[in-house]
């Protein structure tokens, strides 16, 4: 396993729909257990991997606790096949955009369908912040940022601060 580098919003692989994996191999299994290293050394509990600079349909999340110790998986190619009606609000924030946190709307719960790295299909229904954290690393397949889901003022403030940040006037 490796750690890898984390792309920072702004690099082009980010705003890019990743590409569907068709190979279930050792280079994929690698790929993900290094997605996991990384995601760990950098303290997130999801990891896309155009978030490493690999335009791939893959993601790993990890939010195990006691009572929903199927909440540590790695998905390819997964999509939400359903989302409920009711939505929650909570704040997010992104490795790739350290230092930033905005509240976004999301749906409550989903279903998504995908892929394990052997090849085999998975269905997960999640709900409450597994939900929000599935959602949030399909956006990231997409090319879609969570800054892209709040409000066009919200975005502007946060899209100063970062660039604060990239400039070293906050601490």
């Amino acid at each position: 396993m490796a750690i890898r580098d984390i792309v920072l919003m702004g690099d082009p692989v980010l705003r890019t729909e990743a590409e569907e994996v068709t190979s279930f191999d050792d280079a994929l299994r690698k790929l993900v257990d290094d997605m996991f290293e990384t995601m760990y050394h950098a303290e997130g509990i999801g990891l896309a991997a155009p978030q490493i600079g690999i335009s791939r349909r893959v993601m790993v999340i990890d939010l195990r606790r006691e009572d929903e110790p199927e909440a540590r998986l790695a998905l390819v190619n997964p999509r939400v096949v359903w989302a409920g009606s009711d939505r929650d609000k909570q704040a997010e924030g992104c490795l790739s955009i350290p230092g930033i946190e905005e509240v976004v709307e999301r749906p409550w719960e989903v279903t998504v369908e995908g892929l394990d790295p052997a090849g085999r299909p998975v269905t997960v229904e999640a709900d409450e912040l597994f939900a929000r954290a599935l959602q949030h690393e399909i956006d990231h397949l997409d090319g879609i940022l969570f800054l892209d889901r709040i409000s066009p003022l919200k975005r502007r403030m946060a899209l100063k601060k970062w660039k604060k940040l990239q400039d070293g006037e906050v601490g």
